[in-house]
């Protein structure tokens, strides 16, 4: 390797790059150095000196210091909440986001204890041993750990990350994705990315109980690459979200048979799901045929468009806390100060506000907090605090915060 600063890993490099969306020959351009030095630096054949190697950080808008850490184990292969055509650079952009947010759940995990993971255990090797009777149990069993009853849900983000998924959403600028999802070894719980681009709260949460599914139903298969066996994972996916926001025996009495869309547009805000996934749920139930569920949705379209619904508006998105809460909750008790936190975990203040989903210019001035996750207990001799409000040489026993 040419001489320079010899402690830039490479595999971070090719992270960074993938998560800004940028080529090496962008990257090379905007740090004034030719395209072959930045596909050397990517290879491990070369290092940049001093000057360069800060140049190449701000550019990146990550720390220094962060180029130089060992990349974690990375997530399971994704299952994507998409379009099939999704292009691979779009695909590798998500990944890495969803590489960081392991990171930084891992980093906070540090001095919390999330919620302990509590979804339903399945150990299916191939989507083809998957009936409809089994993802009908899967979303009823699900619904039963998390003691949601058989009614609408009212917050499905809670939920979930009160059962221990740590859930991301954030603007992705890629409308063909709409979420993904993965389980890390490092941390021991699945990832939750959510694409909210579109703002409908309605699909979101669809899209969130989608990649519930996955994670339940799909943890032990390989990611499809094969049209057929990818269209059969996402059928299984859409019926487990369906199951679990429409349970079959209450949502269907409140159904009015034959089915019509100014009654499906009334459930929609009670239920919290969208005309055309009722459509499709009432269809599953067998309470619409084949024939009525074509003229039902030719008329939906015909009324209302391809895509937009009334009252679409009528419900705000749900936003992830945990990760708030868990910055929110470190701040609050003088455990780290708000400037720290993206130095500590070595991203820019701009990409742990969206990871975290604090408020824009979060750490100019925290706000309070409502505990979500617990002050993980340490042994005083195994590890402890400065707080910030002592002296440089004063050290605080974790203990005193146990919650």
């Amino acid at each position: 390797m040419t001489k320079g600063i010899n402690d830039l890993q490479p595999a971070r490099l090719e992270q960074a790059l993938a998560a800004r969306g940028l080529t090496k020959g962008q990257l090379a351009t905007l740090v004034g150095v030719g395209a072959p030095t930045v596909t050397k630096w990517c290879k491990g054949d070369q290092a940049p000196e001093a000057e360069t190697f800060d140049r190449l950080a701000s550019v990146l808008n990550v720390q220094s210091e962060w180029l130089a850490r060992p990349l974690l184990p990375p997530v399971s292969a994704p299952l994507y909440r998409s379009n099939a055509s999704a292009l691979k650079a779009a695909r590798a952009k998500l990944e890495a986001r969803t590489a960081w947010t392991q990171e930084v759940a891992s980093l906070l995990s540090e001095y919390v204890d999330y919620p302990k993971v509590n979804l339903p255990k399945r150990t299916f090797q191939d989507p083809e041993q998957i009936s409809d009777t089994d993802i009908e149990a899967a979303a009823e069993e699900c619904r039963a750990l998390w003691q949601l009853g058989r009614g609408p849900i009212q917050n499905l983000a809670l939920a979930a990350e009160s059962a221990g998924i740590i859930v991301v959403r954030e603007e992705t600028e890629i409308s063909a994705i709409e979420g993904l999802s993965s389980w890390s070894e490092v941390l021991g719980r699945p990832i939750v990315l959510l694409s909210a681009d579109k703002a409908n709260a309605f699909r979101s949460r669809f899209d969130l109980a989608h990649e519930i599914g996955h994670l339940i139903l799909h943890k032990h298969i390989p990611r499809a690459d094969e049209r057929d066996r990818y269209n059969q994972m996402e059928k299984q996916a859409h019926r487990f979200a369906g199951a679990l926001l429409l349970p079959a025996e209450a949502f269907s009495c409140e159904v009015r048979v034959p089915p019509n869309l100014d009654n499906l547009l009334i459930l929609k805000q009670r239920w919290g799901a969208s005309v055309a996934a009722m459509m499709m749920r009432v269809h599953t139930l067998g309470l619409l045929s084949d024939e009525e569920k074509l003229a039902l949705f030719k008329r939906r379209s015909a009324r209302w468009g391809a895509k937009a619904e009334p009252g679409d508006d009528k419900w705000e998105p749900e936003v992830p806390r945990l990760l708030r809460r868990t910055v929110e909750l470190l701040i609050n008790e003088g455990i780290l100060t708000p400037e720290r936190i993206p130095r500590h975990l070595g991203f820019s203040p701009r990409d742990v506000e969206n990871l975290c989903n604090l408020r824009e210019n979060y750490f100019d001035a925290p706000a309070e907090v409502v505990d979500l996750a617990t002050l993980r207990t340490i042994k005083p001799e195994r590890q402890a605090v400065r707080r910030a409000d002592v002296g440089s040489g004063a050290v605080v026993s974790f203990l005193k915060f146990k919650k």
